[in-house]
């Protein structure tokens, strides 16, 4: 119906709103509800959400036949690579542009920014690094 090159961003898109929900209830509940920091439920969001996108893109989305640990190590390494650039860029920019509000809007600012980063970058690290057809 769909041609790969269309079909395959929207399997992803639609792991991803499965991963988002779940992370985003993770990491919204540890921060507001039991006041967890900003680095420990953001990253909360992504070890849970993670170990369901691993196997969701894997047979799903990018239809990966293979199963080693060399796919799996790719794929730990693409997840902690995005979060770190994905969360850290996205903390200081919200920062400065919402300076006038309170740290907790700041900080789900920054989370909703960090996932939106995370999200492109991680697309393109799966797809040509983590699950790349040999």
């Amino acid at each position: 119906m769909f041609d790969k090159k269309i079909w395959e961003p929207v399997k992803f898109i639609i792991v991803g709103i499965v991963n988002t929900a779940i992370g985003y209830t993770v990491m919204f509940v540890l921060y507001n509800a039991f006041h967890a920091g900003y680095w420990m439920s953001s990253a909360a969001n992504y070890i849970v959400g993670s170990v369901c996108s691993f196997f969701l893109n894997k047979y799903f989305t990018f239809r990966s036949k293979r199963l080693n640990v060399k796919e799996a190590l790719r794929f730990v390494l693409c997840i902690a690579f995005c979060y770190a650039v994905g969360y850290g860029i996205a903390r200081p920019v919200i920062r400065m542009t919402f300076s006038p509000y309170a740290k907790r809007i700041q900080d789900n600012a920054a989370m909703i920014l960090g996932s939106i980063v995370f999200t492109a970058m991680n697309f393109f690290g799966q797809k040509y690094i983590v699950f790349k057809k040999r």
